[in-house]
């Protein structure tokens, strides 16, 4: 739908929707710019307090995969005025206030709507030195590829939308939603330089954020599907059928862009539409077990998944 939007021609504007970066970026002086993006989306898991905070950490995702801190958020509301599903918002909202304080930002207002389903997310604005954006399009070849969360959201979701598995079965997955990107962010800056490009894996899962960074990049990828970490039940879940509709459409894209030679079942998970996933980070050879170390330090997962190379820009190799 992108394609759709005017060009724009500002300079103060650093970042726009053309290069299908996570974040917009504003230049307000020399040396500070805003970073500005938006995300909601329906319930994922049962409990309302929860589904706000997993909402809240999957809206700052974006601000911090641009390397920018979180200065303050706006509430995006759609709900239903059946009293038995509103009375169900304040925890919504107490979620998301609660993820925002821990990134540092504050909740200044917002917007509702009656709607039939509800929805929840956050206008989330952050700010960078304009020299120190990290974007999609600086990976080079020989770079190493880490990704600091594990993948299986999408499908554990759409598992306990089934009742294939039970809330409590899927603990890690929340645990991890509502987990803030910022150590992970913290420890990329820390790399400074050595660092060339960066997004989080949401919507597009794994397969297709990576290939959104080789695209703006002019590269391609190989990628060990051995090392990605994977939520517990989630292959199986896989194989079991629980696929989102978001996973079968990533797939059916990943199809002109991959070479795969890994199990079907596999493919499924690495194309998983991911809520609140972790960044993949994109960082010079010689300064990877610096950042692992780093993340590793800050509690962070440091998965080293893959490399990047030079060939057919956004292709994607996966064994």
């Amino acid at each position: 739908m992108l394609r759709h939007l005017p060009a724009v021609h500002d300079s103060r504007v650093l970042v726009d929707a053309a290069t299908r970066d996570d974040a917009a970026v504003f230049q307000l002086w020399e040396d500070r710019a805003l970073v500005a993006t938006v995300d909601f989306f329906t319930p994922i898991v049962d409990d309302a307090y929860t589904f706000g905070a997993i909402a809240a950490a999957n809206a700052f995702s974006d601000v911090y995969a641009m390397g920018a801190r979180p200065l303050f958020a706006l509430n995006l509301v759609a709900w239903p005025r059946k009293p038995e599903l509103l009375e169900l918002l304040p925890d919504t909202l107490r979620g998301g206030a609660d993820v925002a304080q821990k990134a540092g930002a504050l909740i200044l207002g917002g917007h509702t709507i009656d709607d039939d389903e509800p929805k929840y997310g956050l206008v989330a604005i952050g700010e960078v030195r304009p020299d120190k954006i990290i974007t999609l399009a600086g990976a080079r070849a020989g770079d190493r590829l880490i990704l600091t969360k594990p993948i299986g959201t999408g499908i554990l979701s759409t598992a306990l939308k089934r009742d294939l598995i039970t809330e409590a079965e899927m603990r890690d997955a929340i645990d991890s939603m509502v987990a803030l990107n910022a150590d992970a962010m913290e420890a990329m800056l820390a790399a400074g330089d050595a660092v060339h490009a960066c997004t989080d894996v949401t919507g597009f899962g794994l397969i297709g954020h990576l290939h959104n960074l080789l695209d703006a990049s002019g590269r391609a990828a190989r990628l060990d599907a051995s090392a990605v970490p994977l939520l517990p039940h989630a292959l199986a879940l896989a194989e079991a059928g629980a696929v989102p509709g978001g996973t079968t459409r990533n797939m059916e894209a990943a199809e002109a862009y991959t070479n795969w030679s890994v199990a079907a079942d596999l493919r499924v998970v690495l194309v998983d539409a991911q809520t609140s996933g972790g960044l993949l980070i994109a960082v010079d050879a010689d300064a990877a077990a610096q950042l692992e170390a780093e993340l590793r330090h800050r509690s962070v997962l440091a998965a080293t998944i893959g490399y990047i190379v030079d060939g057919d820009r956004g292709r994607v190799e996966i064994a």
